[in-house]
C-alpha cells in the first residue's frame, strides 16, 4: 500500500446545544496511537495563510479541523504521489497522517474567517523529526 493510501478519514459526531458543543477528536480506539502519551496542540490559519508544509519520519499525527475549514494537501517526498480534500468543522472527521507523508493545511484567501486544527502526534516535538516540504506553493 503506498503511503497516500494510509490516510485515514474517521467520522465525527458534533454534539451541540444551546451552551455550546462537544466533539472528541481522538476516543482512544483509533488504530495506530502509541502506547505512550504524545502531544495534543492546536493550531490556526488567518485566510490566506498556511500551516504545514513539512513531513515527519518517524511520527504520525491525528488531525481535526474544529473551526472553520482547510483544505488538506498531501505529498509523498519518495513516489511524488500528491492529493487533496477539503476539511469542514461543520461535518467533523479525524485524519490520521501516517510518518513521512508531507502535508500542509491551507486556509484560502477567500475564506470567511480562521481555521483551527486540533492535533495529536504520536511523539513529542523533536526538531530532527521535522523536514521543510513545499507541499502547497
Amino acid at each position: 500500500m503506498n503511503l497516500i493510501d494510509q490516510v485515514q478519514f474517521l467520522p465525527r459526531r458534533l454534539i451541540a446545544d444551546e451552551r455550546g458543543w462537544f466533539l472528541k477528536v481522538l476516543d482512544g480506539g483509533e488504530a495506530g496511537l502509541p502506547g505512550h502519551v504524545g502531544e495534543v496542540y492546536l493550531t490556526m490559519a488567518v485566510p490566506g495563510q498556511a500551516r504545514g508544509n513539512h513531513y515527519h519520519p518517524k511520527c504520525a499525527e491525528w488531525f481535526t479541523i474544529v473551526v472553520g475549514k482547510a483544505l488538506l494537501m498531501v505529498a509523498d517526498p519518495v513516489s511524488g504521489e500528491r492529493a487533496e480534500w477539503w476539511l469542514d468543522a461543520a461535518q467533523p472527521q479525524t485524519v490520521y497522517m501516517p510518518a513521512g507523508l508531507a502535508h500542509v493545511f491551507v486556509n484560502p484567501g477567500d475564506a470567511a474567517g480562521d481555521f483551527v486544527l486540533a492535533a495529536y502526534a504520536a511523539d513529542r516535538y523533536d526538531p530532527a523529526d521535522t523536514v521543510p516540504f513545499a507541499v502547497s506553493a
